[in-house]
C-alpha cells in the first residue's frame, strides 16, 4: 500500500485486487470513526462470549490508534479470559444501511449495503488503579457539549460502592484492519444520488466524506 500525501489515507499499489478500494482510511478517519461510535464488541479466545464496551482512543504524535481504554465489570467472563491470554479483537461498526435501486436512481443497479467498520487486534491489560480515571475520561468525552455536563462526584457516596464492581483496562493495538464501503466505486452521480436519498445523517455524510473531490 501507499499512502495518499493529499488526504492519508492508503491507496493501493498497481495489481492489488479491485476491493482495496474500500480498505483505504486514514488516521483521521479512525479516529472520527472511534469518536463518534465507541461501543465496541470486544471478545477474547475461549468461550467466554463478547462484550459490547465503549471505548476511549488514545493516539500517537503522528494521529494513529495506540491503544484503546475502557472499563467492565469485574463479574464479566472476559475478565478471566483475557488474564489467561491477552489477545483480544475488538469490531467497530460505524454508519450502515441498505441502499435500494431506488436511493441510486437506477433500475438496473443491484441493491447493496453500505458501511464502516474496523477490526482491531489488541493486547489487554487490566489496571485497577486506573479504573476511576477510565470511567472519568469516557463520562466527560461523552458529556462534552452539553449546556450542563453530568460529572462522576455527583453520584456522591455511591460511586466508591459503584467503582468496586468494575476494573479498568488498556488495549495496545497490535493490528488494524478497516474497510469504508461507502459507494467510493460508484459513478460520482450515483454515489451524489446514494448519499441525497440517504435517511441516516451519520451514513449520507460518511459516504459524502469518502466521496469527497469526486463531484
Amino acid at each position: 500500500m501507499s499512502a495518499d500525501a493529499e488526504d492519508g489515507r492508503t491507496t493501493p499499489s498497481d495489481g492489488e485486487r479491485p476491493t482495496a478500494l474500500f480498505e483505504q482510511f486514514s488516521p483521521a478517519d479512525v479516529r472520527d470513526l472511534l469518536a463518534e461510535f465507541p461501543l465496541a464488541l470486544v471478545s477474547a479466545s475461549g468461550e467466554a462470549p463478547a462484550s459490547l464496551l465503549p471505548l476511549i482512543g488514545d493516539f500517537d504524535a503522528a494521529g494513529s490508534l495506540v491503544e484503546l481504554v475502557g472499563h467492565m465489570s469485574r463479574r464479566n467472563p472476559l475478565v478471566g479470559a483475557l488474564r489467561r491470554d491477552a489477545r483480544a479483537t475488538i469490531q467497530v461498526l460505524g454508519p450502515q444501511g441498505y441502499v435500494s435501486p431506488e436511493d441510486a436512481g437506477r433500475r438496473d443497479w443491484a441493491p447493496t449495503w453500505n458501511y464502516a467498520q474496523l477490526g482491531i487486534e489488541a493486547q489487554v491489560s487490566f489496571t485497577p488503579e486506573e479504573t476511576g480515571l477510565a470511567v472519568r475520561r469516557l463520562v466527560e468525552t461523552m458529556e462534552a457539549g452539553r449546556g450542563r455536563p453530568w460529572r462522576v462526584g455527583e453520584l456522591g457516596d455511591r460511586y466508591a460502592a459503584m467503582e468496586r464492581r468494575i476494573i479498568g483496562f488498556r488495549a495496545r493495538v497490535t493490528g488494524l484492519r478497516g474497510r469504508f464501503k461507502l459507494a467510493q466505486d460508484e459513478a460520482p452521480e450515483t454515489a451524489r444520488a446514494i448519499v441525497a436519498a440517504t435517511r441516516d445523517p451519520a451514513l449520507a455524510r460518511w459516504t459524502a466524506r469518502f466521496n469527497e473531490g469526486r463531484w
